[in-house]
């Protein structure tokens, strides 16, 4: 076996790196783009690859890394994500280090001795320690080569990226100091326009830009009205015990409120939010990473340095404010490329609730702000496919979709509630769009359709009263319909071309295909979810659990259903568990829930076989091997 694992030296300098994807970390193919990548930094180029959150892009640097004869400055926004990355390469025998305010002096000292030694070969960062002089004269030093400069979150650089922060400008000046170390630049989400931002702010020259499908398979996508938001809740999460999930709220009172209402009903639930002491968040992401907690409640300041494999969902309380934040956020689900689940529950007013946190921009940051939460609106009420229009949003074809009756596509069976559903129904709505046009004259053209719905709901806010509305003939004649199905109605008329919203407001005009239905009083029928058998208000009719629950066909990475394999991943998830506890370290830097169902599966009897197990490299294979046997042996079954 080779010596890199005792002491950290690029014993793998010059190997190839399908050789270090096998020896290292245990795979035994790379993901999709992963090598592309690796091809070209390891040529020299510089490169700005986009992939989704959870696709392998550590592997893209790390693999270079050992083998590139010197080191690689990784620079990373965040300690928790730092500390996380060297965690789990240490338990693969790699020498990795990060410097960050988090070190004691001593630490720091030791740390900088290795650098210098040249027996690290992975060095984290943050964009601030960068541009200090003594990170600097670190690097400078005669001795050390930089081989390849990589900037994780590479759509921080961007004023246009959701995270934008002006540290990562200062990193061109670090660069330029090492002009012939290949940059790569790393990113989740990054549109056109981001892409853009990255290449001209790092001053990226010919370089290469690879895009991998943000398509995550793996994560069904799920969007329901937020009628009872704790109800369903916990109608879902009963539904999956024992997994880990996280809930997104938008703010501070939402995550204490909803942590302890699950606390109160014995759920495993913690909080965390930016009101917490430093101690008390840090203490809870410990638990949710190590699995003493099951569910972390939280505002957007959590999961950006979270790596935790076996997020089985993620739940959004409400609206996020674009679909960079929600692609971000669910992508924490199902790393493992298990099954995992996003759900999203919102109401017609959070959008006037994140349209509360423009109110200080100016007129240019309001208005990208506005177009960023449209976006989200119409995937949130979306018509036809969600995953089409997600991965249309960031300029990627989707050929799935709806499935026709019959077809046992495994594809078309895990994509999204409206897929699965066979696509959204046309129903009569002749009476209710004439409602609504009607009410669209009467005020002129002039408000958007939240105003609209509440006359026809015969609402006497403010104002409805100062606007003289409630003399109007329209006013409460639509009580027929909830409010959440009238916003469903106006979704549908906007697809169909009946009706446009335009402006800061979102006001609302009637098209000519419009007026001509108004006129002609012709039938109309659109695809909308609305229960008209519904014996008080029509509702939106959803699915009352996650269709996730029912068995699905073709999902591979599944665990085998006999008696044995059963009791062995029960006793094998036992074993990592108190191993980790043991060691001080999360479950998953020992191994994933995908190790563990191949071994579960597969049953390997002898060393050889144990490293065709996936995720268990030659270190792994070292460290755990004699025990697992054991575990595995017919005599323990």
């Amino acid at each position: 076996m080779p010596n890199l694992f005792s002491h950290g030296a690029a014993d793998f300098v010059g190997a190839q790196p399908e050789a270090v994807l096998k020896n290292v970390f245990g795979y035994l193919e790379f993901r999709a783009g992963q090598k592309e990548i690796i091809q070209n930094i390891l040529a020299g180029r510089d490169t700005l690859a986009v992939m989704p959150t959870g696709g392998g892009k550590s592997l893209c640097y790390q693999i270079p890394a050992l083998i590139f004869p010197g080191i690689t400055i990784v620079v990373s926004p965040l300690i928790a994500l730092m500390q996380d990355q060297v965690g789990a390469l240490k338990e693969v025998g790699v020498n990795a280090v990060f410097l960050n305010s988090s070190l004691e002096y001593e630490e720091y000292a030791k740390t900088v001795k290795s650098i210098k030694s040249g027996e690290a070969k992975l060095i984290y960062v943050s964009p601030e320690g960068l541009a200090t002089e003594r990170l600097k004269n670190i690097f400078r030093e005669s001795n050390l080569k930089v081989s390849c400069i990589t900037i994780d979150e590479a759509h921080c650089i961007s004023e246009w990226g959701h995270d934008f922060r002006p540290d990562y400008l200062e990193i061109i000046s670090f660069r330029r100091e090492f002009p012939d170390a290949p940059c790569l630049a790393l990113t989740a989400t990054a549109t056109k326009q981001v892409r853009q931002d990255v290449l001209k702010n790092l001053e990226l020259k010919n370089a290469s830009v690879l895009v991998s499908s943000f398509n995550r398979k793996n994560i069904f996508l799920q969007v329901q009205p937020r009628t009872d938001g704790y109800r369903q809740i916990v109608s879902f999460i009963e539904n999956h015990k024992d997994e880990s999930g996280i809930i997104y709220c938008l703010s501070r009172k939402e995550v204490d409120s909803l942590a302890h209402e699950l606390q109160a009903n014995h759920f495993s639930a913690l909080a965390y939010h930016a009101g917490l002491s430093d101690e008390e968040r840090s203490e809870n992401q410990k638990k949710f990473i190590r699995d003493q907690v099951d569910i972390m409640v939280a505002t957007v300041a959590f999961g950006m340095g979270i790596n935790k494999p076996n997020v089985r969902y993620v739940i959004h309380f409400a609206l996020p404010k674009s679909i960079e934040q929600y692609y971000q956020e669910i992508g924490r689900a199902g790393r493992d490329g298990l099954p995992s689940t996003a759900l999203l529950l919102y109401s017609a007013g959070d959008a006037h609730r994140v349209r509360y946190f423009f109110r200080e921009k100016d007129e240019d940051e309001s208005f990208k702000s506005e177009r960023l939460l449209q976006a989200m609106l119409d995937f949130a009420n979306a018509r036809k496919c969600r995953r089409q229009i997600l991965l249309n949003y960031f300029g990627e074809k989707y050929e799935g979709g709806i499935r026709v009756k019959g077809n046992s596509n495994s594809e078309s069976l895990f994509c999204c509630d409206i897929c699965e559903g066979g696509g959204i129904k046309n129903q009569d709505v002749t009476i209710p769009v004439q409602k609504f046009l009607s009410c669209v004259y009467r005020v002129h053209e002039r408000f958007g359709a939240a105003h609209i719905i509440d006359i026809l709901l015969g609402s006497r806010n403010q104002k409805i009263i100062k606007n003289n509305h409630n003399f109007l003939s329209t006013w409460g004649i639509g009580t027929e319909l909830s409010k959440q199905a009238w916003f469903e109605l106006v979704a549908a008329m906007e697809d169909a071309g009946i009706i446009k919203r335009a402006g800061d407001y979102n006001v609302v005009t009637v098209t000519s295909l419009g007026k001509e239905i108004l006129s002609c009083r012709d039938k109309v029928e659109l695809p909308v979810r609305i229960d008209f058998e519904s014996p008080k208000k029509a509702e939106l009719a959803f699915p009352k659990k996650s269709v996730i629950l029912r068995k699905r066909q073709g999902v591979s990475d599944s665990l085998q259903n006999d008696a044995q394999t059963q009791n062995l991943a029960a006793r094998l998830k036992l074993w990592r568990k108190k191993t980790a506890e043991e060691n001080n370290i999360p479950p998953y830097y020992i191994f994933s829930d995908k190790t563990l169902t191949d071994l579960a599966n597969k049953k390997p009897r002898t060393h050889s076989e144990l490293r065709s197990v996936h995720g268990i490299g030659e270190v792994k294979a070292e460290k755990f091997g004699d025990e697992i046997l054991a575990l595995i042996s017919p005599n323990n079954a």
